[in-house]
């Protein structure tokens, strides 16, 4: 992970490795953005933002790449480019030094969702979807966004819900961890929050 100066101390950007186009830096910019935004807003530690933030600018490194390139890195991941790149990024992270279970699950996993995320995860897979750059339910998204730092749990089941239901109109199977995460947070008691 490359480092580079900014305020306040460094800040994660894109790794050497990464590939992509000058549209998806920007939505990765974006994503960065909102996620760091949040973390201010809720008071988060500077470590568990860097945590955060160093999850944003893998989670989409490789998602640009040749097919050959991320099936070299994630060859048992099923699916298209746009499922496999998370299950690519995360692997070529790993091998260049990263060590943190939560950065890598989150980036693995950011396209399908994960019952056992941490909170990179969750903020991940609500960020990539609720950044201001995407076209479709602009309003309906902002007002998520702004939600988010008081109400992350109900914010995150609502994100799920709508990406789950765009995998369940594609016609596709779930992946197994797609269905785990949704049981997971439409059974959880605590959703309230």
């Amino acid at each position: 992970m490359i480092e580079q100066s900014g305020s306040p101390g460094l800040r994660p950007t894109l790794p050497e490795w990464a590939v992509v186009t000058p549209a998806r830096r920007e939505h990765i910019e974006r994503v960065a953005e909102l996620a760091g935004r949040w973390a201010l807003s809720m008071g988060v530690p500077d470590s568990e933002r860097h945590r955060w933030l160093r999850a944003v600018w893998l989670h989409d490194a490789l998602r640009d790449a040749a097919e050959e390139e991320l099936v070299r890195w994630a060859p048992a991941a099923p699916g298209p480019p746009e499922l496999r790149h998370g299950p690519a990024c995360a692997a070529r992270a790993k091998s260049e030094g990263e060590t943190d279970r939560g950065v890598l699950d989150a980036v693995h996993y950011h396209s399908i969702g994960l019952a056992e995320w941490d909170m990179v995860g969750r903020i991940l897979y609500c960020a990539d979807y609720l950044e201001p750059g995407r076209a479709h339910q602009r309003e309906w998204r902002a007002e998520l966004a702004e939600r988010l730092p008081s109400q992350p749990t109900l914010v995150l089941r609502q994100v799920a819900r709508a990406r789950v239901g765009h995998l369940v109109s594609s016609g596709r199977a779930l992946p197994e961890p797609t269905v785990r995460f949704w049981n997971s947070l439409v059974t959880d008691s605590s959703a309230s929050s």
